[in-house]
């Protein structure tokens, strides 16, 4: 049977300097940037779908200073050596997202990486992916490795319909998206109450639920509590946390996790 590691592969430490080679704006929320350059030399993502780099970004408040922020890689070209990360930005809020959206090629930026722990088990029955809109192109990187004919369930919360992006995959695929009534991270109990309406196939399931910590915390208390399904089966991760910037959550994911696990330690 099948599993994933608790943790992901850490990045490596030493950081490579590359360049933008360009950017497109996908929806009016999300701005693809693909970055390349000689120092991608080396770099070799491996067998998982959700990596990850952390990019060392100028701090707004210290651009002499640079703040980490960590991404989804959406695509890598080997050949090309070149990277695609999908940003989402909401204006002149945060660190990334007015980078990305004011990002001209030739600019340049340090990076750190891969890390990362899922794929989609080959030998699942069938298989659900679970997120906000941050966590597209993670789901979008995972879903061409679910096998022909395996039915495979999306849920994704956005903004609105023009946030929505067309995914493919092999699998026999369920797409749903929500759309939002508040802010983002604003409806924690959204993607769970979705979830519960939702029938899933018989047999053993793999499940990916990441996005806000909030959310991923309800979904997984339904998966497990309500729904009845195996932890081991889960890759679980809060990406962000409502009205806490990178370095905050950092600081808050530990007690995070303990309340995750306490949801359903009597289940």
């Amino acid at each position: 049977m099948f599993g994933f590691p608790n943790l992901g592969d850490m990045p490596p430490r030493v950081p490579r300097r590359v360049s933008v080679v360009s950017t497109e704006r996908l929806t009016p929320h999300m701005v693809r940037v693909v970055l390349g350059g000689p120092a991608f030399d080396g770099f070799a993502p491996g067998e998982f779908t959700d990596h990850y780099v952390k990019l060392l970004l100028p701090d707004p408040q210290a651009p002499d200073k640079t703040r980490t922020r960590t991404y989804s890689v959406r695509a890598w070209d080997a050949e090309a050596q070149q990277l695609t990360i999908d940003f989402v930005v909401h204006g002149d809020t945060g660190v990334a997202g007015p980078w990305a959206q004011s990002a001209q090629p030739g600019d340049e930026l340090d990076l750190l990486g891969p890390g990362g722990a899922y794929t989609p088990a080959p030998d699942a029955d069938w298989h659900l992916l679970v997120g906000d809109c941050s966590v597209i192109p993670a789901i979008s990187a995972a879903l061409p490795r679910i096998p022909a004919g395996t039915p495979v369930h999306v849920v994704i919360e956005v903004d609105g319909p023009e946030e929505e992006q067309p995914i493919d995959t092999p699998g026999d695929l369920r797409l749903t998206y929500l759309h939002r009534s508040a802010a983002p991270g604003e409806e924690p109990e959204l993607l769970a109450e979705a979830l519960s309406a939702l029938e899933l196939p018989e047999g053993r399931g793999h499940v990916f639920v990441h996005g806000e910590a909030s959310s991923v915390r309800n979904v997984r208390k339904h998966l497990i509590a309500e729904r009845g399904l195996d932890p081991a089966t889960m890759s679980i991760s809060g990406y962000w946390k409502l009205k806490r910037t990178e370095e905050g959550w950092r600081e808050d994911k530990a007690e995070w996790a303990r309340l995750v696990e306490a949801d359903v330690a009597a289940v």
